[in-house]
């Protein structure tokens, strides 16, 4: 069987392609500051979180938009070296809860900070009118990604 090559993208296409590897390399970078202690999908879990405060299994996949089995699976492995904890809906005991601890709060703030400095370092290297420019086309990009969003397309997550 042959497989029928990809056709090229249009070039501002390919253009938000290679940012986006050029991104998400920073945010693997930005977790390596953490010798490997979590997993992008882990920190993601952890983000998310720390956004939500206390809640639900159930909520935390849906904010996820991943399966509860899963969300399980990565809150077993966090709660091992303390940075999320179980407890229980005080309305209902059946119901999981799950909830960052300070050492995942640490975790997240690294991994941000890290970031953050990764991204200013490229960033400095633009002249400051080609980085105002940047910043202006980002925020109009994620603005029209979270309209996307809003009509019902998977879109942007806490990363």
């Amino acid at each position: 069987m042959t497989k029928t090559p990809l056709a090229a993208p249009r070039a501002d296409v390919a253009a938000f392609e290679r940012l986006t590897q050029a991104l998400v390399g920073i945010t693997v970078q930005s977790l390596d500051a953490l010798d490997s202690a979590v997993t992008v999908p882990q920190f993601r879990l952890l983000r998310t979180l720390d956004g939500l405060g206390r809640v639900s299994c159930t909520t935390l996949a849906a904010a996820l938009g991943t399966a509860a089995s899963s969300v399980t699976r990565m809150v077993d492995k966090l709660e091992g070296p303390g940075y999320v904890a179980r407890g229980t809906d005080p309305h209902s005991r059946s119901i999981v809860t799950v909830e960052v601890t300070d050492a995942g709060r640490e975790v997240v703030t690294a991994v941000l900070e890290r970031r953050h400095r990764l991204l200013e370092e490229v960033l400095d290297g633009m002249p400051p009118a080609d980085r105002d420019h940047a910043a202006e086309a980002a925020g109009r990009f994620v603005q029209l990604a979270g309209d996307a969003v809003a009509a019902g397309a998977k879109g942007p997550v806490a990363l």
